[in-house]
């Protein structure tokens, strides 16, 4: 009789990972508990409060009733939460994508030049509106932008003899737009100048050989290899910007005349100030889809071969 084989014993491989997982679950245990009591938790019940008509008083508070997708329906047969959606838009397209990639690639490729000189100072100087508290720039702004003649900007515009301007009231997605672009281009200049640190240089100084030049260089080699980090940023600052709240309530609280009435300051009016916890979870869940949407464009276009 043959005698039987001997029990394979499990390979090294396996061994390690029995060793080493309950490391791993050590370290990764204190992180994944946070993400899901403080964000999946909370979204997954945002999702149930949007198909009910909870409110904060009243008898809906007390009792509320599941609605299904009559709250969706209403907001988007309505001309408030449409107009603030397309509100939100015009601020993200023009303050973060236009503005603040434009300039903050153009504050990187400045600081990468060996010509430049005090860069430390121009840097710094770019920085600062990143480390300012959102209130502290907020009350800020909110001086220069003030409608009487001892407001920064009014007194600018005063020395070539224009009288005061409520620039809030006149302006105000123009100066929001503007504040915000402000407040983002550190963040943008940062990424931006370690992408261009890894850009090989010999591949420039070919191209510059064979007589290419800045423009072309830029556009044919430098943003081809940077488009991943690019592409990164951009998902970033949407959705970054998409929940900008504070800078944007402190200086016009959605107004004047629902002017500059963007999607978190509607979410916000709706839960809070009139109480419909239901239209503002639907709300939020409509904003995260469309924010899901565009963050799965720009994966999808950073991975275009080039």
């Amino acid at each position: 009789m043959r005698a039987a084989a001997a029990p394979q014993s499990s390979s090294p491989g396996r061994r390690r990972s029995k060793r080493t997982w309950p490391f791993v679950l050590l370290l990764l245990g204190p992180g994944a508990a946070l993400i899901v009591v403080f964000i999946i938790v909370p979204a997954v019940y945002g999702a149930y409060l949007s198909f009910t008509n909870t409110q904060l008083t009243g008898f809906a508070a007390r009792d509320p009733k599941w609605v299904g997708i009559d709250n969706y329906t209403y907001l988007l047969s309505s001309s408030d939460f449409l107009s603030s959606l397309g509100q939100t838009g015009q601020f993200v397209l023009f303050s973060a994508i236009i503005g603040q990639t434009v300039l903050g690639m153009v504050a990187a490729i400045l600081l990468s030049r060996p010509w430049v000189r005090g860069k430390g100072l121009w840097g710094a100087a770019v920085l600062m509106p990143m480390i300012v508290p959102e209130v502290v720039a907020s009350l800020t702004w909110a001086s220069v932008l003030s409608n009487n003649s001892a407001g920064t900007l009014n007194r600018l515009t005063g020395l070539f003899g224009a009288d005061p301007t409520s620039w809030l009231q006149v302006v105000p997605m123009v100066s929001i737009i503007l504040v915000n672009i402000w407040r983002g281009v550190a963040f943008a200049m940062i990424m931006f100048q370690a992408a261009l640190e890894e850009v090989p240089v010999e591949l420039i100084e070919a191209a510059r050989i064979d007589g290419a030049r800045a423009l072309q260089i830029f556009r044919h080699i430098t943003l081809p290899l940077i488009r991943g980090p690019v592409f990164l940023y951009l998902l970033l600052t949407t959705i970054s910007t998409v929940g900008v709240f504070g800078l944007v309530y402190f200086l016009t609280q959605g107004g004047p005349g629902g002017a500059t009435r963007l999607a978190a300051i509607y979410i916000y009016q709706r839960a809070l100030q009139f109480a419909q916890i239901g239209i503002g979870s639907a709300a939020s869940m409509i904003l995260l889809a469309l924010v899901l949407v565009l963050g799965l464009v720009y994966v999808r276009l950073s991975k275009v071969e080039v």
